[in-house]
């Protein structure tokens, strides 16, 4: 049985991962950071008691700013694959905590390559790497697109990058960064953009709200579906070299056409409840990212199957259904056409 090791498990992609692992026959290890109250909600539907013989799922307490706990964890699990997922991943709050962002997310990379160098073990690490590095970089976006990071967390990211890149070819390790462009789900956090809209579209239907307070409308992103962002992170890991791997769709849809399509899918009019509020601008922003995964679906058999309607429709009638709503049910025959024998088990 393959061991792997997750950080940032909590979050979207890390749940997702985590049962997609499962599925796959893996003993899965995730870190989590302590808290005095349950941060486990998207993990939760798949957590069986440790002392049961069918437990899969473990976890361990650590932190990305302490490199002498993460030490311990990668030399006594021993991973065959770690997938390192956590930081500080809040755009615009990287420009409120610019130090906190630097060190999280740039310097933890720095901290897990230590901990395997050090370690000696053999394994194979997938970094998250992102779209918001290219920044003001002509689109479409590739592989040999120069990086111009217009953010803290951009720079940190690029940092890391680069990071991963100098151990793998200093120290032969099996590093592989993945650069993902935008994904969403059901899980997506709840302050970013695309949850925030189809939130907010339930509690409007729902008569909780009448008003969406958002930023710059006009910012255009490459707009896929998590679940299957996790299986490529999962066939990056599984070729016999290790490389760096743009994932995207190959589209540009603006957060205004996000709004427009979401509400009208709903059957609201989206002028009469999205109102600007200056504190959600950015300092710098990106104007537009696409990207060029040729590289991945030529050498990892990687296509997505949910374009930027369909994953609309599947996020809007989930939040309809956790509102206490009866959802539309686009999304949801979406989701039992394209994928009938899916492997997560919620949303």
């Amino acid at each position: 049985m393959k061991k792997a090791l997750i950080t940032g498990i909590t979050g979207q992609d890390g749940s997702y991962l985590a049962e997609f692992l499962i599925s796959k026959g893996y003993e899965v290890h995730g870190i989590i950071r302590r808290a005095s109250t349950f941060n486990t909600e998207r993990i939760d539907h798949i957590f069986v008691d440790l002392h049961r013989p069918e437990a899969r799922l473990f976890l361990h307490y650590g932190d990305l700013s302490d490199s002498g706990q993460l030490s311990n964890i990668i030399y006594n699990i021993r991973p065959d694959e770690i997938y390192h997922l956590a930081a500080q991943s809040h755009v615009r709050v990287s420009f409120d905590m610019p130090e906190y962002t630097g060190d999280i997310t740039g310097l933890g990379t720095t901290r897990i390559l230590e901990a395997i160098r050090r370690s000696g073990i053999k394994t194979r690490l997938y970094q998250a790497s992102s779209s918001e590095m290219f920044g003001d970089a002509h689109p479409p976006q590739n592989e040999e697109t120069p990086f111009k990071p217009c953010s803290p967390y951009a720079v940190a990211k690029v940092y890391a990058f680069w990071m991963a890149r100098n151990y793998r070819e200093s120290y032969d390790l099996f590093v592989c960064n993945g650069i993902l462009f935008n994904h969403e789900s059901p899980r997506r956090g709840e302050t970013f953009v695309s949850r925030k809209i189809t939130r907010a579209i339930a509690s409007i239907l729902a008569g909780k709200q009448e008003y969406l307070y958002l930023g710059n409308l006009k910012a255009k992103r490459d707009w896929g579906f998590a679940p299957e962002y996790v299986e490529a992170m999962w066939l990056i890991l599984q070729q016999k070299k290790a490389d760096d791997f743009v994932i995207g769709k190959g589209e540009s849809h603006s957060v205004e056409e996000f709004i427009e399509s979401a509400f009208s899918y709903a059957g609201l009019d989206w002028k009469r409840h999205v109102r600007i509020d200056p504190r959600y601008f950015r300092p710098k922003d990106v104007d537009n990212l696409i990207a060029d995964s040729r590289k991945a679906k030529n050498l990892l058999g990687w296509n997505p199957k949910i374009d930027f309607g369909k994953l609309i429709k599947i996020m809007v009638d989930s939040d309809m259904r956790k509102a206490g709503l009866k959802p539309i049910g686009k999304g949801d025959e979406i989701l039992k056409k394209e994928f009938p024998e899916r492997w997560w088990k919620k949303d």
